[in-house]
């Protein structure tokens, strides 16, 4: 089984850069996106043989997730049953026979952090999500985190260590999520790997650089992490400041 994630910073604009022909090239089994940008109604994709879902944003062209899977889902859920955070459209459930899939796009703490103490509280509540989930069902969770975990996810952690996305209390809640049973696909892969980026800034010519970060993750329940066949980063594939990342995993699970 082929997942795909890819944070495409505006599906409408990103549609006119060529995101069909991406799409079919990269052939997931599921593809998952975040930071739609779009509402209801506002773009028809030709995406044959795949269901498609949508989780729209209560602001216009904010936010906003969508799965699009080959195999029907038992169920579908938006939002994390949290009112106070379920406006900005940034979670999708799918639960499948022997697994749930949870796309997600983490809130950005902002310039000069202006949101991290709401970032905190979303943390600690899409933790208590997951947790009660994967009672029932191991999960497999994809999506724009809004963090570089470790040193080596980023190109420049000196001096971005006050930095949104790399800050003490940020790392410190992804450390609080994989403590209670997932695991990080990439790095439980490649370990070591350095320059493994997923996002770049549009300034200084950040991606020609590869002066990025890794905020783009897979995450799985610890008690599958033996089934995963490899994780990717398509560092090649442009349209977006990000780029899609990818997991392979049997379907034993």
């Amino acid at each position: 089984m082929k997942l795909i994630s890819w944070n495409v910073n505006g599906l409408r604009a990103i549609y006119k850069k060529g995101f069909e022909e991406t799409f079919k090239e990269l052939n997931a089994d599921i593809f998952c996106i975040q930071e739609t940008k779009m509402q209801e109604g506002q773009i028809e994709l030709n995406l044959h043989d795949y269901y498609e879902y949508y989780n729209y944003a209560e602001r216009k062209g904010y936010s906003g997730t969508a799965v699009f899977t080959k195999t029907k889902p038992i169920s579908v859920s938006y939002g994390i049953g949290k009112e106070e955070h379920d406006k900005e459209g940034r979670v999708i459930t799918l639960e499948f026979e022997k697994f749930y899939l949870v796309n997600c796009y983490t809130p950005n703490s902002g310039r000069e952090l202006a949101r991290l103490e709401y970032r905190m509280e979303w943390e600690d509540e899409f933790r208590k999500y997951l947790k009660k989930l994967d009672k029932v069902k191991p999960i497999i969770i994809c999506g724009d985190l809004n963090v570089a975990h470790t040193e080596i996810d980023l190109k420049n952690p000196k001096s971005n260590r006050k930095s949104a996305g790399f800050t003490d209390e940020e790392r410190g809640k992804i450390d609080e999520l994989l403590k209670t049973g997932f695991t990080d696909t990439f790095r439980k892969i490649y370990p070591e790997k350095e320059g493994a980026y997923t996002w770049w800034s549009y300034m200084f010519n950040a991606r020609a650089n590869n002066a990025g970060w890794r905020i783009d993750y897979f995450l799985v329940s610890d008690r599958i992490s033996k089934n995963i066949k490899d994780a990717y980063i398509y560092s090649d594939v442009m349209g977006s400041d990000h780029c899609p990342v990818g997991l392979e995993i049997t379907n034993k699970l």
